[in-house]
């Protein structure tokens, strides 16, 4: 069974990027993948420091995110944009990952892995913005970012309260990313 790592690139609780997520895991299950949906508010890291690195190491929590990205075949992203770019969250998160560590080889856990990439936005793009952006930043640790993008434009509406996206158009653009996301972790 394929198994997914799913997470937001957002803090805030009821972001419309964790409703996505969460709309996604409940697709990939139903696609017969295996989804582990996560936090990344529950994974509390510093701004990447490389004073902090020398003198206290990875912080446990990127090294736990590190273990679950390593345990997984491929990894879905949704996202906010701010001001059209990445959230801190999401790329703190990503830098600390990415570091080496003696006797780890935390510097590779990204290389060849595919991900998909999702956006949401209560504006009429949809998060559209901050795609072409995070594809530039998963390119250069090494991941693929497999064909095509989801974005949600007036994300505060898109949603049922049991969690599925209103429009079935849309759904049906989810599943399609899965089923590419799902292919392509199986060939890795």
């Amino acid at each position: 069974m394929t198994s997914i790592l799913i997470f937001s690139g957002s803090a805030r609780q009821g972001a419309f990027s964790k409703q996505l997520a969460a709309a996604a895991t409940t697709l990939i299950n139903g696609e017969g993948g295996k989804p582990t949906l996560i936090d990344l508010a529950d994974f509390e890291v510093p701004l990447y420091n490389a004073d902090l690195e020398a003198e206290s190491g990875i912080p446990q929590p990127a090294v736990d995110f590190w273990r679950l990205v390593a345990s997984h075949d491929g990894m879905a992203i949704a996202t906010p944009e701010y001001n059209g770019f990445v959230t801190p969250l999401l790329l703190k998160m990503l830098c600390w990952a990415s570091r080496p560590s003696p006797g780890d080889d935390f510097g590779t856990v990204f290389q060849g892995r595919p991900v998909a990439l999702m956006a949401s936005s209560p504006g009429r793009l949809g998060g559209v913005r901050v795609i072409p952006r995070l594809r530039d930043i998963v390119a250069e640790l090494g991941m693929i970012a497999i064909p095509g993008f989801v974005t949600v434009p007036d994300a505060a509406s898109a949603f049922t309260e049991q969690g599925r996206l209103v429009e079935h158009r849309k759904e049906e653009e989810v599943v399609c990313l899965v089923r590419r996301l799902m292919t392509a972790s199986r060939r890795g």
